[in-house]
């Protein structure tokens, strides 16, 4: 309390030198005479800066105090903070006193934006400190389970909290903060694509029932092979980082307002065969034809200047296969830290590994990936897709649309899941059956085959925030690409 004793605090040669946290008592005693004079001051500050930035314990409770106050919609002075502030503060000095000198010796509101930011920016040093000299100790005193990478990965993500939220360490919020902020993303929605909670993947109907991708959420994407879950998976990454924009906010940061920067972990594919897969989306030619060179002059110029146009696009692809589920979450933390993430998608979940400790079976070590992508949705703030391979039971029955029960290892899998999707096409399991040409059996066949031809459906099986369902999309197989089916030829079901 020695600091608040005066308003510019002094220091003498005669006086031991050692080191103290990073502060500025000057800088929070101005902001909080600022504030005091004009509350102008704190709506240009209260987007990045918190008590808990205060140096001095009794700045951060004025600071709170006046707070609630301006929030309450009423003023905040000398007069009205003291009331909810302790009578006493130093021998000699009382808080109204105090309050009045701060209030007396205030500067001008103009340059309350950049005391704040030098407020913060120390909190956050002492942070880094605080964090270091906890590395350190853990590194000396390290038990025998407790590996190197492991101790890198647990410091990232402190300074990845850090950096993200500008804070340490985490506990109770309000409940008014949480209504907040609930107030907010309901708002933010009018300015999005199709006024979604979320964010849009481009496929209306899809959109509809889902209200875009929720923020949080981990949502997994399962089918049989060739049913095209990775082409929905690039056709969804693709759109939302295609429609991205952000504006920059008052501390700096830069803030998401339409699409996303997306980050793709391609366990099975190589970045190079993704990209072709878009390209060919894109570009409307045939994948098969990029790759073997079959294209003529038209077409090419056409894939370059696609290509130009897609190297714009904030998509970022991690094609390293067999990494574990604290390697992704560790590259997940550093990609939104360097470039930003707004969607996270994992092709697929059966190729992450645990940490294997011993005698754990599969079952648990997908229920610790599991586990881990969901804390890690929410760590991050964002959607994240995993693709998952269904069992082969789906092949045993005559009716082949998949159930959650066809899940691998389904327990941990639906019980982690805020939304699971199924892929399915008729016309793949129908084609795998025509009948002898020139039969009756095989003109029924070609009608049916005509049908469901280009057709899918993406089946909501299971939505914790809202109802399930089918959806109807149009797929070309050729281009990999999932698309709107059009109105006329989709009638919705009975209750959407």
């Amino acid at each position: 309390m020695e600091a608040v004793r005066r308003l510019a605090p002094v220091t003498t040669e005669s006086e031991p030198k050692y080191k103290t946290a990073p502060h500025n008592i000057e800088a929070e005693q101005a902001l909080l005479g600022a504030l005091l004079v004009n509350n102008e001051a704190f709506y240009r500050v209260s987007d990045f800066l918190e008590p808990d930035h205060f140096y001095e314990p009794i700045h951060r409770e004025i600071f709170g105090v006046c707070g609630k106050i301006i929030r309450a919609g009423k003023t905040a002075t000398p007069v009205t903070a003291k009331t909810y502030l302790p009578d006493d503060l130093l021998e000699g000095v009382t808080m109204a006193q105090y309050l009045a000198r701060l209030a007396a010796e205030a500067t001008t509101v103009l340059n309350a934006a950049d005391y704040g930011q030098a407020i913060y920016d120390l909190a956050i040093r002492r942070n880094l400190i605080l964090i270091g000299e906890e590395v350190m100790d853990t590194a000396y005193n390290a038990d025998v389970e407790s590996s190197a990478q492991i101790q890198i990965e647990d410091a990232e993500k402190r300074l990845f909290d850090l950096a993200e939220k500008g804070r340490y360490d985490g506990g109770f919020q309000g409940f008014n903060q949480a209504l907040i902020e609930a107030i907010n993303m309901a708002g933010e929605a009018y300015s999005r694509d199709g006024s979604l909670s979320g964010t849009a993947t481009g496929l209306t109907d899809l959109d509809r029932l889902m209200g875009g991708l929720q923020r949080s959420d981990l949502i997994i994407l399962a089918a049989r092979p060739a049913m095209g879950k990775t082409s929905l998976a690039t056709n969804i990454a693709f759109s939302v980082a295609k429609a991205f924009k952000a504006e920059p906010t008052p501390d700096g940061h830069m803030k998401t307002i339409n699409g996303g920067v997306v980050g793709f972990f391609s366990l099975e594919m190589s970045a190079e065969q993704l990209a072709t897969r878009v390209l060919a989306e894109q570009s409307e030619i045939s994948s098969s034809d990029i790759r073997r060179g079959n294209i003529h002059e038209s077409q090419y110029t056409k894939l370059v200047d696609t290509s130009n146009i897609m190297a714009q696009v904030p998509l970022y692809i991690d094609d390293t296969g067999g990494i574990s589920i604290a390697q992704l979450s560790a590259r997940a933390r550093r990609l939104k830290r360097q470039k930003g993430l707004d969607l996270l998608i994992v092709d697929y979940l059966q190729l992450l590994s645990g940490s294997k400790k011993a005698g754990e079976n599969r079952v648990q070590e997908l229920t610790e990936i599991t586990t881990g992508l969901k804390a890690l949705a929410k760590e991050l703030e964002v959607p994240i897709i995993a693709l998952s391979q269904l069992s082969r039971q789906v092949e045993n029955r005559e009716d082949k649309h998949p159930q959650l029960a066809d899940l691998r290892e389904s327990g941990s899998i639906e019980q982690d899941a805020d939304v699971v999707l199924f892929v399915y096409r008729e016309e793949y399991y129908l084609g795998n059956k025509e009948p002898k040409e020139g039969t009756q059996e095989h003109l029924e066949w070609q009608a049916e085959m005509e049908k469901v031809h280009g057709r899918a459906e993406v089946i909501i099986a299971k939505q914790r925030h809202g109802p399930t369902g089918t959806v109807q999309l149009h797929f070309q197989a050729n281009l990999t690409r999932f698309s709107n089916l059009a109105r006329e030829d989709y009638l919705p079901t009975r209750g959407e």
